[in-house]
């Protein structure tokens, strides 16, 4: 609504402020001489428009003092105009931006060699206030974004301050969609998008009731699929980061929880692997006392087949209360557990095989029994 009453009132007072303007000029006999003229076309095609309004800011002309007087109330009024827009949307100072922008771009583009008009001058000063409040609006917003706080009893899921860059991204590419310049957008799409990782990272420093790692994970890959979705050039490394970000958390969260099945076990040849890299011969492991081939086989005793299906189960039903349904990450997530839990086995077996050669010492459970494990636990949820 503001963007269409704007558009209303710089067509009302366009045609006005010309008429007035030539006017002026006509009945005065007050023109530009050939010099000025010349100055300001070099000065358009090498420095730009927004140099150009600065430039004749600063110039007293006959015609700009007159025409100042006459619509002494245009700018401050425009200026109370703004605020009202600002106030009937959280992010109105955007479509005033672009109104603005294209408005001001439509009168420079139709006649670049001319000398600005004095609507031209003004809706400049405006334009430079839009810009403000603007970067102002974004300075809140990234504020927002860095000190929000997870809720004390939420139990993961999307956080606040991704939903809120969410809200922002969608509402702000469709109001720049038909806009002849982003530049403005698109250094906002980054410090946002700074802020809502930084948001995240401050997680590994919370105290919540839920996996750190698994929030972070969920939150990564939302914004990944999201920033896919959008296809906004600008956000391209961000969307490259969120996805390196998820990866590393998934590997954190599956590593985690992949001890528990078979902790013993899995802290039994953590300490014979330690010792192989501290100088003991692989053969000469089975020597030491607390990794002798009795107390591997007590460990082993632990594990029965019957009990790692059991574990595998729990564990499976955890990570299904721990993840959010609207991610959908329990596919990805188990199938990771299992190739990790896979590697791991065979690092097992094959340690087995060096440092307790013809000891006749097996795990109650094969590859195949776990391969069966994790396809009967998948399809039977």
């Amino acid at each position: 609504i503001s963007k269409q009453m704007l558009e209303q009132v710089l067509r009302e007072i366009q045609p006005l402020c010309t008429v007035e303007q030539q006017f002026i000029e006509t009945f005065f006999q007050l023109s530009h001489d050939a010099a000025d003229l010349q100055v300001l076309e070099v000065s358009v095609r090498t420095l730009g428009l927004l140099f150009i309004f600065n430039l004749f800011l600063r110039l007293e002309e006959p015609t700009t003092q007159l025409l100042s007087k006459i619509f002494s109330c245009l700018e401050p009024e425009l200026r109370g105009f703004l605020d009202v827009c600002n106030k009937v949307h959280p992010f109105g100072c955007l479509q005033v931006l672009v109104t603005l922008s294209d408005s001001i771009f439509e009168m420079w583009g139709s006649s670049p060699a001319l000398p600005p008009s004095f609507l031209s001058t003004v809706l400049g000063n405006i334009l430079l206030l839009a810009k403000s409040n603007f970067n102002k609006c974004i300075g809140t917003l990234c504020k927002e974004i860095e000190e929000a706080k997870m809720p004390s009893k939420a139990r993961g899921g999307i956080l606040p301050s991704v939903s809120c860059f969410k809200e922002f991204v969608n509402f702000s590419e469709e109001v720049f969609r038909t806009a002849r310049r982003r530049g403005e957008l698109d250094k906002a799409h980054l410090r946002l998008a700074s802020s809502v990782f930084s948001s995240i990272n401050s997680l590994s420093s919370a105290n919540l009731k839920v996996n750190t790692d698994m929030v972070m994970m969920e939150n990564f890959h939302h914004i990944h699929r999201f920033l896919c979705q959008k296809k906004i050039q600008c956000l391209e490394s961000k969307k490259r980061e969120a996805n390196e970000r998820y990866s590393e958390h998934m590997e954190k969260y599956v590593i985690k929880y992949l001890g528990q099945p078979l902790e013993k076990l899995n802290h039994f040849f953590e300490g014979v692997k330690a010792r192989v890299a501290q100088g003991v011969k692989e053969e000469e492991v089975s020597f030491q006392l607390a990794y002798s081939k009795q107390e591997l086989r007590k460990v082993i005793e632990k594990y029965p087949g019957k009990e790692v299906r059991r574990a595998l189960e729990t564990l499976y039903r955890k990570i299904h209360k721990d993840l959010s349904p609207e991610e959908n990450l329990l596919p990805v997530v188990w199938h990771a557990m299992e190739q990790e839990f896979l590697r791991q086995y065979q690092e097992f077996e094959e340690l087995l095989q060096r440092c307790y050669a013809g000891s006749g010492i097996a795990m109650d459970f094969t590859m195949e029994d776990l391969l069966s494990y994790f396809n009967s636990i998948t399809v039977s949820n």
